[in-house]
């Protein structure tokens, strides 16, 4: 039997600030909240690199207009959208499925 993802509260959407990331946690899971725009990405906040949870205290930016997160360890950039890594293409950072509802941000974990 499989288990089916589930959509989760994280966090009320007003809590977030533009531009700037927040760390949340969902059980034993550590993730790291961005506010872009009028999008909101989600990802785990563990840095690959590292391995420390980091990635919520990262600078955001784009590359080539793609939103990026830049580890403020090492300094890898990550994409928001998928998590793979600009700099070394081993390294990737899980994304999650986000969804806005009710002023609140959803997340999908697996």
């Amino acid at each position: 039997m499989t288990q089916q993802a589930t959509w989760l509260a994280l966090c009320p959407l007003t809590s977030l600030l533009p531009g700037q990331g927040r760390s949340a946690r969902i059980g034993e899971r550590q993730l790291a909240v961005f506010l872009l725009g009028e999008r909101v990405y989600v990802l785990d906040d563990r840095d690959p690199a590292s391995g420390v949870t980091l990635l919520s205290r990262g600078i955001l930016g784009d590359i080539g207009g793609e939103p990026v997160v830049a580890s403020p360890l090492y300094k890898q950039r990550y994409a928001l959208m998928d998590g793979r890594c600009l700099d070394d293409p081993a390294l990737r950072v899980t994304c999650w499925p986000v969804r806005l509802e009710g002023g609140a941000v959803w997340v999908q974990l697996s």
